[in-house]
C-alpha cells in the first residue's frame, strides 16, 4: 500500500467503530498521524491499539471540547490536513412520533457533530490547504420509512458540505460528501437484528440479503470499501474534486422503484 499521507495529520470523528475505525486503519497504513474522536473511551482505545491511531475522548458537538481537541493536535503536530466528519446516528421515528428531545438528539448526533468540529478545524485546514470529507448516507438523498430525524439531518449534511466547498474551495480547502448505503457495521448489525425479529429471519446474513435484494450488487459494503473511497477523496488524486456528493451504495439509488415488481416475481428465500 502507498504512503501518500506520510507526514499528514487526520482527525476522524466517530472513530471508535465501523466506518470511522476502518478509515483510521486505512490512513494509518498510508502514513498519516491519525486522531480518532468519540464519546466512548473503550472502543476508541481498542481501535487505537489495533491501528496506531491516537484516541481522544470528546463530544464533537461540544464547541469547547472541539477547541481543546484542535489545540492539542496543534501543539503536538502544528497542523491538520484531513478531517473526516463521520459521527452520526439516532433519528428513528415518523414526524408525529418524534418529540422535541428526539429531534434535538438527531440534530446533535448527525448535524451538530459535523458543523462544530468543522468550524473548529477550519483555521488549521486553511493553513494546510487541507480537506474535509463529511459522511452522510443515502438517507441524505431519499427517505426511508419512519426515520424523519435521521433523513432530515443526513440531507442537511449535504448542504453543509456544499456550503463549505463553495466558501472555502477558493482558499484551497476541499470538501466532499460521501453517501454510503448499507455497510456491515455494528450499528447496521443492530438494525439487522430488529429486522430478523420482525421478518422471522434466522440469521444476520439473511437480514442483510433481504435489505440488499434490490441492490444491483446484491450485498452490503464492507467498512474497508467505504474507507477506500474516503481515502481517495482525501488524497492528492482527488485534487480537483470539491463539493461532490459521492454515492457508495452498490447501486441502490439507481433502481427504478416502480419496476421492482417485474424483478421480484420470485419470492425471497432467507
Amino acid at each position: 500500500m502507498s504512503a501518500r499521507f506520510t507526514g499528514q495529520v487526520a482527525l476522524i470523528t466517530g472513530g471508535g467503530t465501523g466506518i470511522g475505525a476502518a478509515i483510521a486503519a486505512r490512513l494509518c497504513r498510508e502514513g498519516a498521524h491519525v486522531y480518532i474522536l468519540g464519546r466512548r473511551d473503550a472502543p476508541l482505545q481498542a481501535v487505537a491499539a489495533a491501528t496506531g491511531a491516537i484516541a481522544m475522548q470528546a463530544d464533537s458537538a461540544a464547541p469547547e471540547e472541539m477547541r481543546a481537541a484542535l489545540e492539542t493536535i496543534a501543539n503536538r503536530h502544528g497542523r491538520l490536513d484531513i478531517l473526516v466528519a463521520n459521527a452520526g446516528g439516532y433519528g428513528i421515528g415518523a414526524v408525529a412520533d418524534t418529540d422535541d428531545e428526539a429531534w434535538h438528539t438527531a440534530c446533535r448526533a448527525n448535524l451538530d457533530t459535523a458543523f462544530v468540529v468543522t468550524r473548529a478545524a477550519l483555521p488549521a485546514l486553511l493553513q494546510s490547504r487541507g480537506n474535509i470529507v463529511i459522511v452522510s448516507s443515502i438517507a441524505g438523498l431519499a427517505a426511508g420509512p419512519e426515520a424523519a430525524g435521521y433523513v432530515t439531518m443526513k440531507h442537511a449534511l449535504i448542504g453543509l458540505g456544499r456550503s463549505l466547498a463553495r466558501d472555502y474551495g477558493r482558499h484551497g480547502v476541499r470538501t466532499n460528501v460521501l453517501c454510503p448505503g448499507w455497510v456491515r457495521t455494528e450499528m447496521a448489525d443492530e438494525e439487522m437484528r430488529m429486522l430478523m425479529n420482525s421478518s422471522r429471519l434466522s440469521t444476520l446474513e439473511a437480514a442483510y440479503r433481504l435489505v440488499t435484494r434490490d441492490v444491483p450488487l446484491g450485498r452490503p459494503a464492507e467498512p474497508d470499501e467505504i474507507a477506500a473511497v474516503i481515502a481517495f477523496l482525501a488524497s492528492p488524486e482527488a485534487s480537483v474534486i470539491n463539493g461532490a456528493v459521492i454515492v457508495a451504495d452498490g447501486g441502490a439509488t439507481i433502481v427504478d422503484v416502480p419496476t421492482l415488481a417485474f424483478s421480484n416475481s420470485t419470492p425471497f428465500a432467507p
